[in-house]
């Protein structure tokens, strides 16, 4: 069982991403609604993935990405940024700063199970380089 960690501060969103990817077998979810739950959420369980927003309240979601890559354990991490914020710059910072995958809201369901899907069967992410991975 692979655990993917939906972070977002919409609880709409949220939802429908656990929807959308309830199709990938062997999946279970956690959700953070702040960047300071996804680290608590990242100390507490095995992630396999994660789905960050850039815009919330308390951490900016570029903050959240420095610290997965910043620690050992989760630098490696596949990291989807799924955002509002479709601007070049921002995905440039967020490219720069490690994300695996920058996709922008509203996504196309299928398009990210499939993206989501092709990470997780990559294998587990301890040790590995998912960075290539477009």
């Amino acid at each position: 069982m692979k655990t993917v960690l939906i972070v977002d501060d919409s609880p709409t969103i949220r939802r429908m991403l656990k929807v959308t990817l309830a199709s990938i077998p062997a999946v279970t979810f956690l959700e953070a609604g702040t960047g300071l739950q996804a680290i608590e959420q990242l100390t507490l369980a095995r992630v396999a993935l994660m789905l960050l927003d850039l815009n919330m309240p308390d951490m900016h979601g570029l903050e959240v990405l420095a610290f997965v890559r910043r620690h050992p354990t989760y630098r490696t991490l596949p990291v989807i940024v799924l955002t509002t914020r479709g601007d070049d710059q921002s995905r440039e910072q967020a490219t720069a700063a490690g994300a695996t995958l920058y996709l922008t809201k509203p996504f196309q369901p299928q398009g990210l199970a499939e993206q989501v899907r092709a990470l997780l069967d990559a294998g587990s992410y301890a040790g590995e380089d998912h960075s290539r991975v477009r």
